[in-house]
């Protein structure tokens, strides 16, 4: 959506000021102008190929610390299992890594592809160019759906994923847990099919992708399959907010 001016006019501005609001309105056009020319074409996610290559870079690091992180945690677990450790081969220890989502699960289930619109897509009316491509928001409801609709496990692209994972997107590309990716993005998740289809069907987040996939051509591919999940071999330990503390 274009932005408007407001219409306002300024009154007895000092010679330091004027000049002040000057420089800042040559900065605002500067950027405005260069956003113009990326928009410009079509092509949302070109002319940041740079950026793309340095996000993918800094994810395969990530990668490769996740999979140190893994063998820690694979090493903890077979000490674990050892005869001679308290509680070892406890049916409630291999229940609460599989609700921890840190043990492997595989079973039927339903694999989800989302990918932006075909380059020249027509605009129809009430549409813009942020609407043919794919976004975290639309990746988040088809993940927060299937958690609805009973999934026992879930990955996103090559990462397993528990329900506390967010995605965000960092210019052209959806972060996972410190990891980049390029569209199209592949959702799995173990469970029963039906039920999860039909809290995909329910939500309202993905009920507004699915119409922008009908009018703009977004991918949205929903299939049943056998889905095979790692563990999880991110961190359970939560980061929130606290409150300040008072003077």
């Amino acid at each position: 959506m274009q932005r408007r001016g407001s219409g306002r006019k300024g009154s007895g501005l000092t010679r330091g000021a004027a000049a002040a609001v000057a420089g800042v309105l040559f900065l605002a056009g500067l950027l405005f102008s260069t956003s113009a020319g990326t928009a410009d074409g079509g092509d949302i996610r070109g002319g940041d190929e740079d950026l793309r290559g340095l996000v993918v870079d800094e994810g395969e690091r990530v990668a490769d610390l996740e999979a140190q992180v893994a063998q820690a945690r694979s090493d903890v677990d077979a000490l674990t299992a050892q005869d001679d450790v308290p509680g070892a081969g406890e049916p409630e220890a291999s229940d609460l890594a599989a609700a921890s989502q840190t043990a492997p699960v595989r079973g039927e289930g339903l694999v989800v592809e989302l990918a932006d619109a075909p380059r020249g897509t027509v605009l129809g009316a009430g549409y813009s160019l942020q609407d043919t491509v794919v976004h975290s928001q639309d990746v988040q409801a088809v993940v927060n759906a299937l958690w609805e609709g009973g999934a026992e496990g879930m990955g996103v692209m090559d990462q397993r994923v528990v329900a506390t994972t967010a995605v965000r997107c960092v210019g052209s590309t959806l972060r996972v847990q410190g990891r980049y990716y390029p569209p199209p993005y592949r959702i799995e998740a173990v469970g029963d099919p039906e039920q999860m289809r039909a809290a995909l069907e329910a939500s309202p987040a993905v009920q507004l992708y699915r119409a922008a996939s009908d009018d703009l051509g977004l991918v949205y591919e929903v299939d049943e399959q056998d889905v095979d999940l790692p563990a999880y071999g991110g961190s359970l330990e939560l980061s929130f907010a606290r409150p300040a503390s008072g003077s």
